[in-house]
Order: C-alpha cells, then structure tokens, then sequence
C-alpha cells in the first residue's frame, strides 16, 4: 500500500500536466474523489463499458488510463453521449476514481514514446527538437525499408501497418510518435530522420508526404498499448508491493 499523495506526486513529476496538449487534453483525476492510500490500481488504455464488469469484480482502489475517460465537459456528455454519460455514473457509483495521463505520459521522459523507440530496439534516442513528444533514435544495424516496416510492424505488436515508401532506400535512423501524430512528419524529415512511424494519417497528409518525397509507416492507434507494461513498471518502482491489474489489449481492426 502507498499513500495516494506519494503515487501521484512521483508520476506527476516525470508526466507533470504542464506538458499536456491544451487543444484536446484534460488530464488527471476525470471522475470519482481520490482515497488517502492505494494498494489495488485498475491500468487501461480506453476504459469503456467493457471493462466495467471486470472492475466491479477487481474493486481497485484507483483506474488510471492513458486516453482521458472525460472529454470535453460533463453537460457536453450528457447532452451528446448518453452512453458515456451512463458509463460515467455506472463508475461514479462504483466509488472507484478515474485519473488519466495522456500527452503528458506520451512525453514525459520514460513514458509512451520512449517506450514504443525502445521496443524497436532504437539507441541514441532523444526528442525531435520540432516535437518533444516525438522521439528519433538510430537503428543498430540498418536495413531495407521493406525488412525495416515488417520489423516495425513485428516489434510493436501491430497486425497491419500502411507504409509510403518515397524516400531514402536505406533506414538507419527512425522518428517515431505513437497515436494520431501524423502531422508531424515535416519535422521528422526536417531533423534528418529516414522514416517516420504514427497512425491515423489522413488522405491529404499521405499525399504531403508521398509529394515530399519522404517514408512513412502508418501503424494503428493500438500500439499505444505500450501504456500498460511501461505504467505497470513505473508503478513497481515506486511501490512494489502494489496489486496491479490490466485490462486486455485492444485489438486492432481485422485486415480482410
């Protein structure tokens, strides 16, 4: 057991809520009033209706998730989403607060993207200076764009993954952001980088970067899984008698 006070304080120091992005982020406690001591944590990526059977039954003493349970405001929710806003009182009644760590954690040192640039066995890595929550990084060996996007796709548990292949032949050093971060891809080619890893790249920024003249491996949202290994580690170490459950991994959409 460790006091609510420590957890947070320690996490917040490494992803403190400064680094959030203010266009979409409301990070921190979503719902619920914190307990003075913690032994039991609930970690999800997305918590949703699914998972509600499974924390009623685990009773944890506090679910921490990666994408923020509240967007937005309650009156919005209640007005547009009703079946987020019956997701919200299902928790609230359960007692169980809800605190969410989201582009702090993608930034933050040893956090998201740290973590997916070490899953693909990067060295040397570092933020971009255009995109501190970016991170580049060298590849030990270098390898052709082909084995380097099977490599990729193979490392960072992703069953699909759409690659432009417009740029150098040969990959050596790799630019990665997890999640939406597409636009980014300037930066990366900017700062010297030969590929650029995200996801949910729009037509107009596919055909920026095809007409750039640049590689790119569009990999699903769902490498963001990551989150749940690297908070579980992060927890231990401040803490490491506490009780830690994880929710499944999210599965991609099936390739047909």
């Amino acid at each position: 057991m460790v006091s609510t006070h420590k957890l947070l304080s320690h996490l917040s120091k490494r992803f403190p809520k400064r680094l959030a992005k203010q266009y979409q982020d409301k990070v921190g406690l979503m719902v619920g009033r914190l307990p003075k001591d913690i032994s039991r944590i609930y970690l999800a990526l997305d918590l949703e209706e699914m998972n509600l059977a499974e924390v009623a039954t685990y009773r944890p003493d506090i679910i921490i998730t990666h994408h923020p349970f509240v967007y937005g405001t309650r009156r919005d929710i209640k007005a547009k989403d009703l079946k987020k806003n019956a997701l919200i009182e299902a928790i609230e009644s359960l007692k169980i607060p809800v605190y969410s760590f989201h582009t702090n954690f993608d930034e933050g040192p040893g956090g998201m993207n740290d973590a997916l640039a070490e899953a693909l066995g990067l060295v040397a890595i570092k933020p971009l200076v255009g995109d501190p929550m970016a991170r580049g990084g060298q590849l030990v060996t270098p390898m052709s764009i082909n084995d380097f996007a099977a490599y990729a796709k193979d490392r960072l548990n992703a069953p699909y993954g759409l690659l432009i292949n417009r740029g150098k032949p040969l990959i050596g050093s790799v630019a990665i952001v997890g999640g939406g971060g597409s636009r980014s891809h300037g930066i990366a080619q900017a700062e010297g980088y030969d590929i650029y890893i995200s996801g949910d790249a729009p037509h107009h920024v596919r055909r920026r970067i095809v007409n750039e003249n640049y590689n790119y491996l569009d990999l699903p949202h769902e490498i963001e899984s990551i989150f749940l290994p690297r908070m579980e580690k992060l927890l231990l170490e401040i803490d490491g008698t506490l009780q830690i459950k994880k929710a499944a991994l999210q599965v991609p959409p099936s390739v047909v």
